[in-house]
């Protein structure tokens, strides 16, 4: 059976991008555009994992984490977060704050994003 991923992303080109290559590497993919949706995602579809942009209309990244890791039935699914390189000096203390598993910067390479969903899909 394909583990399958959410991302969730408002940048659409990246959001695709991402999208394809994961389908390439083999996951089943779901997308959504912003945090609401990516919850509400988590909650219907019940991935094995969630790609999720920090920086997003609606609601964003820190919220969505925060919101899913208080809620029982998903606060167990593993979340990489995303977002600029920018944002990195101070990520690995609002990665564990947060609840996420880990973090990787944009822009990034293929193959850096599967071998961490790997990493972390074959620790689950």
């Amino acid at each position: 059976m394909k583990n399958k991923i959410l991302v969730v992303d408002d940048e659409l080109d990246l959001r695709k991008l991402v999208a394809a290559r994961l389908s390439k590497a083999g996951y089943d993919v779901i997308e959504a555009s912003n945090g609401q949706e990516g919850l509400d995602l988590m909650k219907k579809e019940n991935p094995d994992m969630v790609l999720l942009d920090l920086l997003m209309p609606v609601m964003d990244g820190y919220a969505v984490c925060r919101t899913a890791k208080k809620d029982e039935t998903i606060k167990n699914i593993p979340i990489i977060l995303f977002a600029a390189k920018l944002a990195s000096k101070t990520i690995d203390k609002e990665v564990k704050e947060l609840g996420a598993i880990d973090f990787i910067g944009k822009p990034f390479e293929a193959k850096e994003l599967l071998e961490k969903i790997e990493k972390v899909l074959s620790a689950r």
